[in-house]
């Protein structure tokens, strides 16, 4: 246990705690092992420093799952938002830590050792191996002083969040009323009633107009959006009619192709490791090194050399070999040895970050294709090239064109085919087969272009191999519209609500008439059409105002219906409901039960989590 303890303070660190530790609500762990440079704190939590470092990671890391909603658009991301949601929750963490530690959680040596012990990756023959844990140390290649205090730090984490989350009370009351408004079962009739009769007398006045824009400001909030003019160049619309392929051209791409087949050929290595540690210095490796490469050059088989001074456990006992060789697993000196070796020669010891290692390599035996065998192939990306080459050179020179006249006019000029596009209200989410691409969507929102910038854009590459010229005509910003922008929407809204206002004012007596007597004594007096809609329970495909309406109501008395109206465009849409099923809950499982409790439980837990975390922040020094 004395040689596993000193192993165990020397590395480790962020692998171990995605290998047995349970993900917390929050991450970024690996701050943990940043340094505590005074000019690269982000903040400071009564004290506690979170590095820029561990704020950068953090940033990347939730940049990077956002990308993925996004279909990797990041110019649909709101950085500064990303940014300080990863601040918040690092603040939030070391508040979690420092309360952990006011409260003694923690592990003690002991429990560390054979939480790291019983981890199967370090097991052989269900005994912890050493030789396997060194060659994952080296792997990684990190060297993480204090993983244990981390490893307490992350335990003092976990122990706090699922006292909230997993241990959070539910009562069964709450469960009963949740499973019902989850299950119940309503029966719908529906009746459309049209507004375009009501609108036509409609008059709204400016000032209806200017006190409805006062009173629903927010609800005229828009997101920045150009006009823009662009043009587009395909290569097939320049001149294809490269130069034909060379003889000399084509011996060059076989030589350049040999030397590729040559450069990527599969490698025996192998390699004696003298690796710095506790107790060699850097020095000590290099002699030892040297020494051993003496001994090589003076006759020692080198198989025997790795067997007595590598200190790489897994390749020492098959002569120094390397399994499954591949570049950039060591090092650029490392490879760049490799690749200078000629068959089973033995280099001068090279420096890495593991120590420094004694190579020999020989390149596998391969069957390189004759020239005739590759000759077609080669002529035709030549060809491929030379045409794509010659588009090139046209956007360039169409380029310099357009951007010192600072138009787009010059493309047609010079291009048949080609034609200028105008297109308004351009905005980030606007689907659009040229302006949705990434490349240009930074150019026409960046910050040139909201200060005033509006000349056109240098070429831009779209991802389908094509090339645009952009020029922004207007810029409007995110905000709140004018009132002269929102004005037609206000309009409409108005004519809108008050049509439905009349509509239901001349179906007032109906409606109430449905309170007080049986549904089908109504329906015979008013004739008001009303079509069965069927049975739904919540969130089951209604149009959402139907949907809020039908379930706002109480449950009918029997032979009744309990009617309402939803206002949507151009109708008004009566709502009656005339059953409500409440025992379906009775039809759940208990595995289903048990499921939507375990939701709710920790839906309850993550909020009480938050309101903890909430208090400490409200208590701390934060900086």
């Amino acid at each position: 246990m004395e040689s596993f303890r000193k192993v165990i303070k020397g590395w480790l660190g962020i692998v171990l705690l995605i290998l047995f530790l349970t993900p917390l609500a929050f991450v970024g762990i690996e701050g943990y092992f940043s340094g505590g440079n005074k000019e690269n704190v982000a903040a400071t939590v009564n004290g506690q420093e979170i590095s820029k470092k561990e704020l950068e990671s953090l940033t990347k890391s939730y940049k990077e799952q956002y990308l993925n909603f996004v279909n990797g658009d990041e110019t649909l991301l709101n950085q500064p938002f990303i940014q300080q949601t990863a601040l918040d929750h690092l603040i939030a963490q070391n508040l979690i830590l420092q309360q952990a530690e006011k409260l003694g959680i923690s592990l003690s040596d002991a429990q560390i050792e054979q939480m790291l012990a019983q981890q199967p990756s370090f097991q052989q023959n269900g005994q912890f191996s050493q030789t396997l844990y060194e060659n994952y140390l080296r792997s990684v290649g990190l060297t993480s002083q204090g993983l244990i205090a981390n490893l307490r730090q992350d335990h003092a984490l976990k122990m706090l969040n699922s006292t909230f989350v997993d241990y959070t009370l539910v009562s069964k009351v709450d469960m009963n009323q949740i499973a019902n408004l989850q299950t119940e079962q309503r029966t719908l009739f529906l009746s459309s009633i049209p507004l375009d009769e009501y609108k036509k007398n409609i008059q709204v006045s400016q000032q209806d107009i200017a006190n409805y824009y006062q009173k629903h400001k927010n609800s005229f909030k828009q997101t920045a959006h150009v006009d823009v003019d662009y043009i587009v160049l395909s290569p097939e619309q320049v001149n294809t009619k490269a130069a034909p392929v060379t003889d000399a051209e084509l011996q060059q791409a076989y030589a350049n192709f040999v030397e590729a087949q040559n450069k990527n050929a599969k490698r025996e290595v192998k390699h004696i490791l003298i690796a710095t540690s506790d107790t060699r210095n850097e020095n000590q490796a290099q002699k030892l090194a040297n020494e051993v490469y003496a001994k090589i050059q003076g006759g020692t088989n080198f198989a025997q050399a790795a067997a007595q001074y590598s200190d790489d456990i897994d390749s020492k006992t098959k002569g120094g070999l390397i399994e499954s060789y591949q570049t950039g697993v060591y090092s650029e000196a490392f490879d760049k040895a490799v690749l200078g070796l000629k068959a089973n020669q033995i280099s001068q010891p090279v420096k890495t970050q593991y120590g420094y290692h004694i190579i020999q390599a020989q390149t596998l035996a391969q069957n390189i294709p004759s020239f005739e065998a590759e000759k077609s192939r080669l002529a035709a990306e030549i060809q491929k090239s030379k045409v794509a080459n010659l588009f090139t050179d046209t956007v360039n020179s169409l380029n310099e064109m357009v951007v010192s006249s600072d138009s787009l006019d010059v493309v047609p000029q010079e291009i048949k085919g080609t034609r200028i596009e105008t297109v308004k209200n351009v905005g980030l989410n606007t689907r659009h087969p040229v302006l949705n691409d990434p490349s240009v969507k930074a150019r026409i929102f960046n910050e040139d272009v909201k200060n005033g910038d509006r000349n056109v854009t240098s070429n831009l590459q779209l991802a389908t191999g094509e090339a645009v010229w952009v020029k922004v005509r207007d810029y409007q910003p995110e905000g709140v519209q004018s009132l002269a922008q929102a004005t037609p929407a206000i309009k409409t809204k108005i004519i809108d609500e008050k049509a439905a206002g009349l509509a239901a004012a001349k179906l007032k007596t109906m409606l109430d008439e449905f309170k007080t007597q049986p549904a089908q004594q109504v329906l015979a007096k008013h004739k008001v059409a009303f079509q069965s809609a069927g049975t739904f329970t919540r969130s089951q495909g209604l149009k959402r105002d139907v949907e809020r309406a039908a379930f706002s109501v109480a449950a009918p008395k029997s032979g009744m219906w309990s009617v309402t109206t939803a206002a949507l465009p151009n109708e008004l849409v009566l709502v009656a409901v005339a059953n409500v099923n409440k025992t379906t809950s009775n039809a759940l499982t208990p595995e289903q039960l048990q499921e939507l409790s375990k939701l709710y439980q920790q839906l309850r837990g993550q909020q009480e989590l938050e309101d903890y975390t909430q208090y400490l922040k409200s208590k701390a020094k934060i900086k």
